[in-house]
């Protein structure tokens, strides 16, 4: 042993105490870089994959204390661990539609970004495709699977949930293994009819998605519920089903104008619909919006570059996938997701005018 002398034993007495080392060999978790740089596990995720809103403080401590473990982020290596690989799945219903493509552009950027790849399969609005796409990921022990507004029920989805990481959007539903990113249609659909309304139009119609699916269902509801508050009746004969293309716009625009109705605004459930809804109005000799107002939802790139420029609600299509992303990368690394996106606001162009007597 050895002795210790006045002055190791005057260094002892006023020496800082030092920090606990790990066992060599032991592996360095996220856990205890998140206790070394003082903040949550979740904190630390999230600066390393680039989504972090958080002082830069937090920033320095937590990259200081990645460099004083040694600590190295290995996606790849922690979901082999699991059995999973590290691939994301990703299920859209229309992989060749705008808003789709620029949803999943945002999405894989994300993953890459926190070291993941994105699988993309499309189930083209039907729930068999969509069964089969899903069973086709498992089969590649995907860590999880984004699910870009599901056509299925939400009991075939909470049980999906219990053996695969699931972040749906498009509705509302809680689960264990489950997060829905918070996209609810209703009231930005009541934000276009409302502006309609406050425009001086009564006779609105209106073309809807397929009821079958959730999203459709909401934005169906902002409409009558717009109506609702004005104490207006709803007008059945004025609504009609699209399927959220061009040409189901273009072909619901004409059923409304061969059944003689009578309207002087329409609200169309996305973009792409309110396109072909003014191709019909176009080829009946009618004006946008000198004789007819149009309003869709969605905000696409090119609805500020058709003639006129659409009246539409706006929500960030970019921001949508980014919180699709990054509440999957949470549920992998088993941390609780907080995404959310903005509130929806009304993108005012050249299709919509006051109502003239």
């Amino acid at each position: 042993m050895f002795r210790q002398d006045g002055f190791h034993a005057e260094m002892a007495k006023t020496e800082p105490p030092r920090r606990r080392t790990r066992s060599p060999g032991a592996a360095v978790t996220l856990e205890m870089v998140a206790r070394e740089a003082g903040v949550s596990p979740s904190t630390v995720s999230r600066i390393l994959n680039g989504t972090a809103r958080v002082r830069d403080a937090k920033t320095v401590a937590v990259r200081a204390a990645i460099s004083r473990l040694k600590f190295t982020p290995n996606p790849v290596a922690r979901s082999l661990a699991r059995g999973k690989s590290a691939e994301v799945g990703v299920v859209i219903q229309s992989i060749d539609s705008p808003f789709y493509g620029e949803a999943l552009a945002a999405i894989e950027k994300a993953l890459i970004r926190a070291g993941y790849s994105a699988l993309f399969v499309s189930g083209h609005w039907r729930e068999s495709d969509e069964r089969k796409s899903i069973e086709h990921l498992i089969s590649r022990r995907v860590g999880g699977i984004i699910l870009v507004t599901s056509c299925l029920a939400d009991e075939e989805l909470l049980r999906l949930a219990r053996t695969t990481p699931l972040v749906l959007t498009g509705r509302r539903l809680a689960g264990p293994n489950l997060y829905a990113v918070d996209v609810d249609s209703t009231p930005g659909a009541r934000l276009a009819t409302d502006y309609l309304l406050d425009q001086g139009h009564r006779r609105i119609a209106f073309i809807g998605g397929s009821r079958d699916h959730p999203d459709a269902r909401q934005r169906l509801a902002g409409y009558r519920a717009a109506l609702a508050a004005r104490r207006l009746p709803l007008q059945p004969r004025l609504m009609t089903d699209g399927d959220y293309s061009e040409a189901g716009g273009f072909q619901a625009m004409t059923r409304l104008l061969e059944q003689g109705q009578k309207f002087t605004a329409v609200f169309a459930a996305n973009d792409q619909m309110a396109y072909g809804a003014m191709l019909a109005l176009h080829r009946r000799g009618l004006k946008v919006p000198q004789d007819v107002s149009v309003v869709g939802f969605d905000d696409l790139p090119t609805s500020s570059y058709i003639v006129p420029p659409l009246t539409t609600v706006h929500r960030s299509i970019n921001e949508l996938g980014d919180a699709a992303a990054e509440a999957m990368i949470d549920l992998i690394e088993q941390l609780p997701p907080v995404a959310k996106v903005s509130a929806p606001t009304l993108a005012i162009r050249d299709s919509t005018r006051p109502l003239r007597a």
